[in-house]
């Protein structure tokens, strides 16, 4: 019996050459399944989180109603807590921190004595899972989640975090009212005193439209929702501008209500909260909406019966010598969806290659 170190299997595969093949195969086999299996399980969690956010996002909609059912928050605690103990597992530090830090605020809301919420606590928790939901972006795109870019946003989300512990603290305390229970602020534009109230209202209907099955029937219910939003702004152009952009994304059949639903609600509620402390020269359409609303392009629009042309096809794009250079031109070129496709094809075309 004798032990066989790294030196003495470099003179053996000099004596078994068919042997020492065989091994370092074998290892690369190893190493193949390996990392076939943690691809699966960083899907695996990618799509988990997914789903926790849309909970997340759907009890945020309207925390004032979510907070009259516990098991509602309740919800929403576990799904933060599931996305800290997932992350943590992976060892994606940036996420498990931003998610540890929603699932103490949400504790907050679960066990303390916290009656009432106001637009401030939705806007604070809204910026939480907004980080996170950039976070998961990020890990799912072709380049991965950078260490350094994860650690940049936490540092910035985490003052966010003190802010609304503290905010909930002092609701449960009593030493500020939550906004809504007095008189409403005063907004401009000729629009209605309880202006945030009404939109949250139009928004919850739009939201039970969302869930239907897509068709041209239940498009067309979401669009006479923006009409009526529309006129709710009054005089507002920078609302109006918002409903607009909605409303262009919403009649767009290429863009799906998974995609539309959260994105949609989340900005008008935020615009609408605006509006109601006067602040409407900040309201403005994200890019992700302006990208949604985009107009077809006239030869598009009228043969609209033609099947599209493949992606790949409709833009000849010339790639420099130079690496660098070649991945700066693709980010200028597509979007994060289209580079994670194409990153897909890439890693099938090696593997079949091989």
């Amino acid at each position: 019996m004798f032990c066989m170190g790294a030196s003495d299997f470099s003179h053996e595969s000099r004596f078994f050459p068919r042997r020492g093949c065989f091994l370092e195969g074998a290892e690369i086999v190893r190493r193949t399944v390996v990392s076939d299996q943690q691809d699966r399980i960083m899907r695996l969690f990618i799509e988990e989180a997914k789903e926790h956010l849309d909970t997340l996002e759907n009890g945020l909609v309207d925390l004032k109603s979510t907070m009259k059912d516990p098991e509602s928050v309740q919800e929403m605690f576990r799904a933060a807590h599931s996305v800290k103990g997932g992350a943590a597992m992976l060892g994606l530090d940036s996420i498990k921190t931003t998610a540890h830090r929603l699932e103490d605020c949400f504790k907050v809301l679960k066990d303390g004595p916290v009656k009432q919420v106001d637009q401030t606590a939705e806007s604070l928790f809204l910026k939480g899972v907004d980080t996170l939901k950039d976070l998961l972006g990020r890990l799912e795109g072709p380049f991965g989640l950078r260490n350094e870019e994860g650690e940049k946003l936490v540092q910035q989300v985490m003052p966010v975090f003190a802010q609304l512990e503290t905010h909930l603290n002092k609701l449960a305390s009593g030493k500020v009212q939550a906004a809504g229970s007095g008189t409403p602020a005063p907004t401009a534009g000729g629009v209605p005193a309880n202006f945030a109230v009404e939109v949250m209202t139009l928004l919850k209907e739009m939201l039970q439209v969302f869930k239907q099955k897509e068709s041209a029937a239940s498009r067309s219910e979401l669009t006479a929702v923006c009409v009526r939003l529309y006129k709710l702004g009054g005089k507002i152009e920078t609302w109006q501008n918002l409903v607009k952009t909605a409303r262009a994304a919403i009649v767009n059949p290429k863009n799906s209500y998974k995609v539309l639903a959260p994105l949609i609600i989340k900005e008008l509620k935020e615009a609408g909260d605006l509006v109601q402390v006067g602040k409407v020269k900040t309201i403005v359409p994200s890019k992700n909406l302006l990208l949604l609303a985009a107009s077809p392009k006239p030869a598009e629009a009228s043969a609209p019966a033609a099947p599209a042309a493949p992606a790949a096809a409709s833009k000849q794009v010339a790639l420099p010598a130079e690496p660098k250079a070649v991945v700066k031109l693709l980010l200028k070129t597509f979007n994060k969806k289209q580079l994670s496709e194409i990153a897909k094809l890439l890693v099938n075309a090696i593997k079949s290659s091989n």
